[in-house]
């Protein structure tokens, strides 16, 4: 929490003269977009709104000041070809979202600004030196703290406390720091009498075989870790879950909108909306390595009680009280 505070302050105290700084100029300006996501994804069509809105706060209209490219890569040779595209295209920043995307790009060794959102372990991936001077030509907000996964298994126990085995998702490629996550949840678990399993798969169909054997036996549940790829087949994930009747917590709310049971993570038009402080800082002449890393300031929690009820669990009053969002 100190970290989170410290590097949050900065990040705070850095944005306070932003209205005083002085007036764009008339040259139009390009941003690049990178995410690993679908065009047709209705989240991601969210977050490019509340990322335009943000930048329309800091004076900078698409088709006026400002030209944005956008690019979807929802698979990994997609997102090489993408973000070889925009390195050529001499992008003034680049947003990219998640690790993949994010390590893609640094992996291109151009020395183009990025403004990254989403991304776990920037210091561990190599992306930044760390958080308070991240040093180069990154910088950006960090997607969760690693304790944020105690928080999953206590919830999980609240909505159904008869369950004693836990199957961790994750992908290990689009995901390898999952044991960041981990470790704290293995120093809780038997604090809630439960046991661990992780289920690192490549792709859906072994996932799929994993929870199927996972089933087979009593009071099991499933928590999916942040992970690009769980994004991307969510439904699928989700109707696995229902299929064996197996309470699942979600790094999301999207998630829980799609018909999963509960979430709690970040807020993720927040951050791009955040984001766009820092592109605007980039686009004014600032060093992204100047710009700290940001920790995540708002988490919420959602809860879809339809789901809840075909799963015959009684939500506590307490727990939906303190509920960003339920879905009834």
């Amino acid at each position: 929490m100190r970290r989170r505070e410290f590097v949050t302050l900065l990040g705070a105290a850095a944005t306070w003269p932003i209205g005083a700084r002085a007036q764009h100029s008339d040259r139009m300006r390009r941003v690049g977009v990178l995410l690993g996501l679908g065009a047709n994804d209705p989240e991601a069509k969210s977050r490019m709104a509340a990322l335009e809105d943000g930048l329309q706060e800091t004076g900078w209209i698409k088709g006026r000041n400002l030209r944005i490219e956008y690019r979807w890569a929802d698979n990994a040779d997609v997102l090489r070809s993408h973000a070889a595209e925009l390195v050529g295209m001499a992008q003034d920043v680049v947003l990219a979202s998640s690790t993949p995307v994010t390590v893609a790009l640094k992996n291109l060794h151009a020395d183009m600004p990025i403004v990254f959102v989403q991304v776990t372990d920037p210091v561990g991936e190599g992306l930044v030196a760390n958080l308070a001077h991240p040093g180069g030509h990154l910088t950006g907000f960090t997607s969760f703290e690693f304790s944020v996964g105690t928080k999953w298994l206590e919830t999980l126990k609240q909505v159904a406390p008869r369950v004693r085995r836990v199957g961790l998702l994750f992908n290990p490629q689009t995901a390898p720091f999952a044991d960041l996550f981990v470790r704290p949840m293995q120093a809780a678990s038997s604090s809630f009498d439960m046991t661990l399993k992780l289920m690192g798969s490549r792709s859906f169909a072994e996932i799929e075989g994993m929870v199927d054997a996972f089933a087979r036996e009593p009071d099991g549940s499933l928590v999916v870790l942040p992970d690009l790829s769980a994004f991307n087949y969510r439904e699928a994930l989700i109707a696995l879950a229902a299929r064996h009747r197996l309470p699942a917590v979600y790094p999301l709310r999207v998630f829980v909108a799609s018909g999963g049971l509960l979430s709690y993570g970040t807020d993720a038009a927040d951050v791009y909306r955040r984001a766009a402080g820092y592109i605007d800082r980039v686009l004014k002449g600032e060093r992204p390595g100047d710009l700290p890393v940001q920790a995540p300031t708002k988490y919420e929690l959602a809860v879809n009680l339809k789901t809840a009820q075909t799963l015959g669990l009684d939500i506590p009053p307490t727990l939906l009280a303190l509920a960003d969002e339920v879905i009834e």
